[in-house]
């Protein structure tokens, strides 16, 4: 699902992901984040979806360009970013995130913290963090793969929701692996 259009002529669901990594973005290093969100996607959305994706630098200017280009140009509902939100100083992902949000959503990374925080005591190092631009929802996450897993199993149950109060597409979930929380 995460790279095709429905067969039914209705058009998939567009979803980015964004791995920010001064070595991957060089090829350097394979990029394990991107394809790790697009796997848990691709498991948990029962929803087509295409995925929109990029590999860039630690560049705050570019990560700012990058998120608004696939929320305002390419019309992602959902951009998932993976990378860059540690306390080293090219780390820059939440403050270029922070600058094209109309609004953030801080229990996003509140919940992604303390579920990773009984696994890795440095867990509190970490800034993810979401908001809204637009009709999307914008979520940065960590690098590592399994991080991605566990903070997106902390808070996508909610996502669906958020993305439907802001004017986006309707997202269905599997339940077999996310029972999609809808109280509105």
């Amino acid at each position: 699902m995460g790279d095709s259009a429905t067969g039914s002529g209705v058009a998939a669901v567009r979803i980015g992901v964004v791995t920010v990594s001064d070595r991957a973005s060089r090829g350097e290093y394979e990029d394990r984040g991107g394809p790790a969100v697009q796997a848990y996607l691709d498991r948990v959305l029962a929803t087509s979806w295409q995925m929109v994706g990029r590999v860039i630098p630690d560049e705050e200017g570019l990560i700012r360009a990058t998120l608004v280009e696939l929320v305002d140009e390419e019309g992602c509902c959902l951009v998932v970013t993976t990378g860059g939100t540690g306390p080293a100083p090219r780390d820059v992902t939440p403050e270029a995130t922070a600058a094209v949000l109309d609004k953030e959503l801080a229990g996003f990374g509140e919940a992604m913290r303390a579920v990773s925080r009984p696994h890795v005591p440095t867990a509190i190092l970490s800034r993810q963090m979401a908001g809204v631009r637009g009709s999307a929802l914008i979520m940065n996450l960590p690098g590592s793969p399994k991080a991605v897993r566990e903070c997106m199993d902390a808070v996508f149950a909610a996502v669906p929701d958020c993305v439907d109060l802001i004017g986006g597409p309707y997202l269905e979930t599997d339940p077999e692996w996310v029972k999609a929380h809808r109280p509105h």
